[in-house]
């Protein structure tokens, strides 16, 4: 089994004296980070402070090399054929956006997507809807929330792109992106897959699942906020042309003319977050030292119990499959006429119980249903039992007060 105490001692917020030490059930918003991501972060400024790919002197040459060791750690984690297929954004937003505006679509383009998008994967479409006159169409899920393999099969044809969630944040459901990848091929569409809220929880393998492009972000998965990656096959982005365009994206220009390098420095415009990649890397090598099936197990084993506890208290409708096994590492519920967030104040002000209440930038999926708004327990590889059952215990306390 994990050996959670071990890992918490890795975590400085976790080991406070003698000041507020959170119960933290919000990592599907932003999970915490270790000291080893930090101290990594620390030493470039502290260090190594120089740019990268411009400078010649040894402090220059050495944060270009260690920038390139990370695009090489995070090929390696995901499977991706070479480094060269590794763009380094601010996020998951900003790779979709990159994408998007990239890919080269025209009025009249089909792109499909679920029900249940972040806002990050549903604002860019919609936006280019109203700005070139793509047509948008939404894939319904199942009633519980899985995804509907039938909907999609009639959905499909003349689609050009199909982009989909990997794991919800708003339910923990994981979607067949296998099978999906497989239908959208055969029908002649690219595949783009947000992958934000699975990448700490569950190993995802680009050329086994077949995905064409796929994004995500550092903060959620033991890493620095302000950092990201796109990953695309790279035949095909070759064929993407730059969004964002400027320094490090040109080998020459005149006053009239300029020469974009290739992939992946024409997508990376500017001075990049050096530090946050370099602790980035340092993320994925803290995931690369567990074991993603023990990951899962004591994942289950939290998902498993607080959801037994919750279908004990009347009122408490919890959003997704009823089983905590097709849910992740996420428990959403909602209680009809009651706005969520008073409960999660009262949980914060009771026993420093940290959850995320809202719409979780799923308000298109909320508005739909007329739910107002949930409560979110969202949980990763530092969290134990014992705090579970503290969250239970005051939750109950609460639901007797209202």
């Amino acid at each position: 089994m994990l050996d959670v105490n071990k890992i918490r001692e890795d975590f400085s917020v976790l080991n406070r004296r003698g000041s507020y030490i959170p119960i933290y059930f919000d990592s599907a918003c932003m999970s915490l980070k270790p000291d080893q991501v930090v101290k990594v972060m620390d030493d470039y400024y502290k260090e190594g402070f120089a740019c990268v790919g411009r400078s010649a002197h040894r402090s220059g040459v050495q944060a270009t090399k260690k920038v390139k060791e990370v695009r090489g750690i995070v090929a390696k984690f995901i499977n991706a054929k070479n480094e060269n297929e590794i763009i380094f954004t601010r996020n998951t937003t900003e790779s979709i956006n990159l994408f998007a505006n990239s890919v080269g679509l025209s009025k009249g383009d089909i792109v499909l997507i679920t029900d249940k998008e972040h806002n990050s994967n549903l604002i860019p479409w919609l936006f280019l809807r109203d700005k070139i006159g793509i047509i948008v169409k939404i894939i319904p899920c199942n009633g519980d929330g899985t995804f509907s393999i039938d909907n999609f099969s009639e959905m499909i044809s003349g689609a050009k792109i199909v982009s989909v969630v990997h794991t919800s944040n708003l339910d923990g459901v994981t979607n067949p992106i296998k099978e999906i990848s497989q239908i959208a091929h055969k029908n002649g569409a690219l595949i783009f897959v947000d992958g934000a809220q699975g990448m700490a929880h569950k190993k995802i393998d680009v050329r086994d699942l077949d995905i064409d492009f796929l994004a995500f972000s550092g903060h959620k998965m033991l890493g620095p906020t302000g950092t990201g990656v796109l990953y695309g096959k790279a035949s095909l982005l070759e064929k993407l042309t730059p969004f964002m365009v400027g320094g490090n994206t040109v080998s020459n220009s005149t006053y009239t003319n300029y020469e974009f390098l290739g992939v992946p420095d024409k997508f990376e415009a500017g001075l990049q977050d050096y530090a946050g990649i370099l602790g980035l890397g340092e993320a994925i090598k803290y995931l690369n030292n567990l074991d993603w099936e023990e990951i899962e197990e004591h994942e289950l084993k939290l998902n498993t119990y607080l959801t037994e506890e919750l279908k004990k208290i009347s009122k408490i409708k919890i959003i997704g499959p009823e089983n905590g096994a097709e849910r992740s590492s996420v428990v959403n519920f909602y209680i009809e006429g009651v706005d969520m967030n008073k409960i999660a104040i009262m949980l914060d002000e009771m026993a420093n119980v940290e959850v995320r209440s809202g719409r979780h930038c799923v308000h298109s999926w909320f508005e739909d249903k007329k739910i107002y708004n949930s409560l979110r327990v969202s949980f990763s590889i530092y969290n134990t039992m014992e705090e579970a059952e503290i969250f239970i215990t005051n939750l109950n306390k609460i639901m007797k007060i209202l």
